[in-house]
């Protein structure tokens, strides 16, 4: 007879939850260096075409990361809803905040897939990604009307994921204070509640 071992569900929640926390870093790591670094950094290329093919060049590489942090958080927070936190394993204001980070899980779904969605469509108004753009965050007057319209949702989803994120990441500390906070007899007589 052959003994298959499974990992414990401690091992596999923590091993969860350090991939989605990886994966909300991905997103709101890259999110930031983009809008902060990146976008104000191609003003130094002098052709509007070139800043365009470059920065979309660069959310195109990044695009990958920001799916697997996606599918990563996603997956994650899932998975934990359907086991440890559960409604009936919390309490109070654990039962509040794990419902605020549902809602803020399904709106990153949301921004993220749209963002991806549009960011493609955009580069795709020229050939290489090589839309007119003033930097990275503005396209240039000579641009279509189109990519115009286009890079102004980009930058209010861009926004709205920037915002949904640090949501996340506030509600995850909020969590980890209230486990803090309980007494550490009770945190080993019933590690969820």
């Amino acid at each position: 007879m052959t003994t298959v071992l499974q990992p414990s569900t401690e091992t596999v929640s923590s091993l969860g939850r350090a991939l989605s926390d990886l994966g909300l870093a991905g997103l709101l790591g890259g999110q930031l260096f983009g809008r902060i670094a990146l976008h104000p950094a191609v003003t130094a290329i002098s052709e509007p075409r070139e800043r365009g093919e470059v920065v979309n060049a660069a959310w195109r590489r990044y695009g990958v990361v920001n799916g697997a942090g996606l599918a990563a958080v996603t997956a994650g927070w899932i998975g934990a809803r359907n086991g440890e936190v559960r409604d009936r394993n919390l309490v109070g204001r654990e039962r509040t905040l794990a419902r605020a980070k549902d809602g803020l899980v399904g709106a990153l779904v949301v921004t993220g897939m749209a963002s991806a969605i549009e960011g493609i469509r955009f580069s795709r108004e020229e050939p290489h990604g090589a839309v007119p753009l003033k930097d990275g965050d503005h396209a240039a007057p000579d641009a279509s009307q189109a990519a115009q319209r286009r890079k102004r949702r980009l930058n209010v989803l861009g926004a709205a994921t920037i915002a949904t994120e640090v949501g996340i990441v506030t509600v995850n500390a909020a969590l980890s204070q209230v486990n803090l906070r309980r007494s550490p007899v009770r945190r080993r007589l019933n590690p969820f509640r």
